[in-house]
């Protein structure tokens, strides 16, 4: 299993066990589910619950939600309340994202840029559609994930969209 963290805040944004997509080499697409469960329980896709937990009619608070927004304690933030102010952010975010770029990857800053260009742009165009999230630690100087709804097979998926070159991978 391979769980993806920011790499300024150390925060764990989702694994791999979801359905996943890499667009344009820059923003993976994570395809969440909406779940309801007793409040505290994790539960990732391919896990077993245990067969020896009965339920005995206590009153539990229950929890619902995207189940990669739960799991990974992904914290909803309302930091922006329109085009203009999510801009300012992800200009200084992609600065600082490019500068650690030329640190660690210096061949991956082109494709980068070219390509985050696009990419946002067609993002920015459904802004009114959209939530944000950061990690548990809130801290909106990190990589701050987007989340909208689509039409899926006649269903309406919630997709999360992280940036590839704001991620760190651990191997488990």
């Amino acid at each position: 299993m391979r769980i993806y963290k920011d790499i300024f805040t150390g925060d764990e944004m989702f694994s791999d066990t979801y359905k996943m997509k890499l667009v344009d080499d820059v923003v993976y697409e994570v395809y969440g589910k909406l779940v309801q469960r007793k409040a505290g329980e994790i539960q990732l896709d391919g896990a077993n619950p245990s067969a020896e937990e009965t339920d005995e009619g206590t009153d539990e608070a229950v929890e619902s939600g995207v189940d990669v927004v739960l799991n990974h304690r992904l914290q909803e933030t309302f930091a922006f309340g329109d085009k203009k102010s999510y801009t300012l952010y992800l200009k200084d975010y992609m600065k600082k994202l490019v500068a650690k770029l030329e640190e660690k990857a210096p061949d991956q800053v082109d494709v980068f840029k070219t390509n985050m260009n696009k990419v946002m742009k067609d993002i920015l165009s459904r802004f009114k559609e959209l939530q944000f999230f950061t990690g548990e630690s809130m801290d909106i100087d990190g990589l701050v994930a987007l989340m909208e709804y689509r039409e899926i097979d006649d269903q309406s998926v919630p997709v999360l969209m992280f940036f590839k070159h704001g991620l760190e991978e651990e191997k488990f």
